[in-house]
């Protein structure tokens, strides 16, 4: 492939540079062409100059020979990570110094004239190496030195491809991508949220979506009926060195469905993708393996089991499904409260149940969760289409019918105006991209990851604003003492 890069001033003779990508470099051996990337590494050796010049796509080694004076004396202030326009000649390598199943392992790029496009300074750590090794907090502050490196690119590269394959699959299944809002409201329905001043409404607040959740159920009402989006969802939760307080879910909607559905789409979707895009793994069991919770919790004391019949192979993937979750539980003050979700469905023998408010304990909800080697990589249910039932939901966790209808009385007016019945998932993203790449956790699969106390280090974010923005907004900000 190439590309035209720029339009070249009087001192380059008015020619027009035509960019070639370096993986493309082999098909043009004995052509003059023009490379544009990094410096990765440069080693002057007297008389000659051998740089390796990297670009999206790879690297290739460039030398500067003696009878080039003129490209000598552009290349001898060079140095790594400066970002250079190089034209050259390709040449085939003797036979001896072909590096086999390397790129451009055969081939070198004879420099004819270099231009500068941008220096740089010695940067902040070594990324020709493995970059976990250095200091986290270091990477973060330099995340974009950081996602030069071989692995970083990798990782980001076969993020992209998960995404599209996952959005490519969805499409063929008649699904279509809704976005959602980002401003919403601040509901009771799970972890702390974000919340936004709204300015022109001084002392009321915008929400960001833990989840699109509420909104996802609302387009099935809309008459949707294959919804999904690779969804940004934002939790104000506490610090934990596996968490950010903003990261992506694969979110999914259906209507007309059971559960079964939901389980063998999901299940197809994620065979398909590991087999086309990660070859060299292994899944353990198809179809997966389901335990209900009780058994999950019996054999593994896990809700969430690593059924790996061998943990030592990085390339072994055991999927399974966990079913028949309890609905409630009690929280420390003796209350009840949802366990995944108050708008998921009983199981239909437990309806009852709900609807008169007995037996608490012993509802099972549709849930499902589908894990991977040990952590949740995704859950969904059978969602409450039938208003008074969700309205039994929020009663029996201690909600009055009035601050039911203040905090959700868009949803109940929603199901009384012929809202099918519905099912869904929700995919942790960032986490089953995690497993797919071998990382230890989900900030080396995050471009511009915050750390586990969630602080943007490259930002310098949270950071303070000004009086000004406070006064516009009617905010006064307390001083600890």
């Amino acid at each position: 492939m190439t590309e035209i890069i720029s339009k070249q001033d009087s001192k380059s003779n008015g020619k027009i540079g035509v960019r070639v990508y370096i993986k493309d470099l082999s098909g043009h051996i004995g052509e003059e062409i023009t490379i544009s990337g990094w410096v990765d590494v440069r080693r002057d050796q007297g008389k000659m100059v051998f740089m390796d010049m990297r670009d999206m796509t790879g690297k290739v080694q460039c030398v500067v020979l003696p009878n080039h004076p003129e490209a000598i004396e552009q290349v001898k202030d060079v140095r790594t990570e400066w970002v250079l326009s190089v034209k050259g000649l390709v040449n085939k390598r003797p036979e001896r110094n072909v590096k086999a199943g390397v790129l451009n392992g055969d081939i070198e790029l004879e420099i004819l004239h270099v231009e500068v496009l941008n220096k740089s300074y010695t940067i902040p750590f070594d990324i020709g190496g493995d970059t976990r090794e250095i200091n986290e907090e270091v990477r973060l502050k330099y995340r974009y030195v950081d996602l030069r490196s071989d692995r970083m690119q990798k990782n980001i590269r076969n993020r992209h491809k998960v995404i599209k394959f996952i959005r490519d699959f969805l499409d063929t299944e008649s699904f279509i991508e809704v976005e959602t809002p980002i401003l919403t409201k601040s509901t009771p329905e799970g972890s702390r949220d974000y919340v936004v001043p709204a300015r022109l409404y001084p002392g009321k607040f915008y929400a960001l979506p833990q989840s699109p959740q509420q909104y996802k159920q609302l387009l099935m009402t809309g008459g949707v009926e294959k919804y999904f989006q690779i969804a940004r969802c934002m939790r104000d939760e506490d610090t934990r060195g596996d968490r950010q307080p903003e990261f992506t879910q694969l979110d999914l909607e259906m209507s007309f469905v059971k559960r079964e559905d939901v389980i063998e789409l999901n299940e197809k979707l994620l065979i398909d993708l590991v087999t086309k895009l990660y070859p060299e793994k292994k899944i353990q069991q198809i179809p997966f393996p389901r335990f209900t919770y009780q058994e999950a919790m019996e054999k593994y004391n896990s809700d969430k089991p690593d059924v790996r019949e061998n943990k030592e192979d990085p390339n072994l993937l055991a999927f399974c499904w966990v079913i028949d979750f309890p609905f409630f539980e009690k929280t420390d003050t003796g209350a009840w409260t949802f366990t995944h979700n108050p708008f998921s469905r009983p199981k239909p023998e437990h309806l009852e149940w709900l609807m008169n408010k007995e037996n608490i304990g012993g509802i099972l909800t549709s849930q499902y969760d589908v894990a991977l080697n040990g952590m949740e990589i995704g859950g969904g249910s059978i969602r409450n289409h039938n208003p008074k039932a969700l309205e039994k939901v929020f009663e029996i966790m201690g909600h009055s019918l009035e601050g039911i209808q203040k905090n959700f009385g868009h949803m109940m007016a929603a199901f009384s105006l012929g809202t099918p019945p519905h099912g869904g998932i929700a995919w942790g993203l960032d986490r089953l991209i995690m497993l797919l790449q071998n990382e230890p956790n989900i900030r080396e699969v995050i471009p511009f990851a915050k750390t586990g106390e969630g602080k943007d280090l490259m930002m310098d974010s949270p950071s303070e604003i000004s009086e000004m923005q406070l006064l516009e907004l009617g905010i006064n900000i307390k001083k600890s003492s």
